[in-house]
């Protein structure tokens, strides 16, 4: 049974403490007393919907305690025990609402989620009211009016140990199942390994000697890196200012450019083609294309301009048609000369 209910800071109650006894309590009171907060007050600690229009105005949150005396075998403990809340020697039930909407609910100081609460205080409290919901019309407690109507507790409380240990021996055999399939593969690959080792016959030492053949190697390389830029430096040309691997970049540059064939189209070209002195090549130049281009203009005499035709203009157009074609006159600069027309007879035959 309710033993004591505890208000805080919920709507007009600041602070209030109630203690029940056995028996019948009545609340009385007129009209806006506050009877109908005490009952949603208790309904919030027992899981009902929070609200923040629920907390007083000027406080953080509003909290509700409700302490039972539970009898022994009552469905309560079952609830608690399968939701591993510790039990005592009274149930209370507390319930917290934030300003801000949010709540938090115990049971015993163990925070649990409202729907636990609100299961715990449907086997507590039924609450009757003008639109509330009543236990007869609750499917959720249908099977349970049935079986206490019959007389089959007991045979309900084996049936349920029955489903128990049937899903306790379901959920060990998935487990031994999910350490064999495990151990399956391990030997699987564990197998594989051992093939690749055969392959592999590795021998006593290996390692060592594979160790000491790349640290060989390693310094051969060395010694190879260091005996080419020793004979770059000393086939490279005497400039002391470049770098030894600039010196060897340069002159395999030139290389390349004077055993690099032509590629001109240019018809004076092909008398100046001639076989390369460093590769013995035909058709090689023994210079860079760029610098023998420029020989070549240089060689080649410029066309004079006196010995083009000068360009004919209108006005020496316009002088031609002028002139008679029986007059015999000087031709203009770059016309040929016009030869004499013979003269026409005046006796008509």
């Amino acid at each position: 049974m309710l033993a004591r209910l505890s208000i805080r800071d919920i709507v007009l109650i600041e602070r209030l403490d109630i203690d029940f006894v056995s028996g019948l309590s009545v609340l009385t009171g007129e009209t806006g007393a506050g009877k109908s907060i005490l009952l949603d007050a208790f309904a919030l600690a027992l899981g009902a919907r929070g609200d923040a229009g629920l907390v007083r105005h000027g406080a953080e949150q509003g909290q509700v305690t409700a302490s039972f005396d539970v009898a022994p075998g009552h469905p309560v403990w079952s609830i608690l025990s399968a939701n591993d809340i510790a039990a005592g020697d009274e149930l209370i039930l507390r319930r917290v609402q934030l300003s801000d909407g949010r709540t938090r609910a115990f049971i015993n100081d163990q925070p649990v989620s409202v729907q636990v609460l609100k299961s715990l205080g449907t086997v507590l409290v039924e609450i009757h009211g003008q639109h509330d919901e009543r236990a007869l019309v609750d499917v959720a407690t249908h099977r349970m009016l049935l079986d206490a109507y019959g007389g089959l507790e007991t045979d309900v409380a084996e049936t349920g140990r029955a489903w128990s240990d049937w899903r306790a021996a379901v959920e060990a055999f998935e487990a031994h199942r999910a350490r064999v399939e495990q151990a399956s593969r391990e030997a699987d690959w564990l197998r594989h390994a051992v093939e690749e080792l055969k392959r592999l016959a590795p021998t006593a030492g290996e390692e060592t000697a594979l160790a000491a053949r790349r640290t060989a190697m390693m310094q051969a390389e060395k010694v190879a890196g260091d005996l080419r830029d020793a004979h770059d430096a000393v086939a490279a040309p005497s400039n002391p200012s470049t770098p030894r691997s600039t010196r060897s970049r340069t002159r395999a540059g030139i290389s390349r450019r004077r055993c690099a064939p032509p590629t001109t189209t240019r018809a004076n070209w092909s008398a100046s083609r001639s076989a390369c002195s460093r590769c013995g090549r035909p058709g090689a130049s023994t210079t860079s294309q760029s610098t023998t281009w420029r020989r070549s203009r240089r060689a080649t005499p410029p066309i004079s301009r006196r010995s083009m035709p000068a360009r004919r203009t209108s006005a020496d157009w316009k002088r031609a048609r002028a002139t008679p074609k029986h007059i015999i006159a000087p031709a203009p600069r770059g016309f040929p000369r016009l030869a004499a027309a013979p003269a026409r007879s005046s006796t008509r035959r």
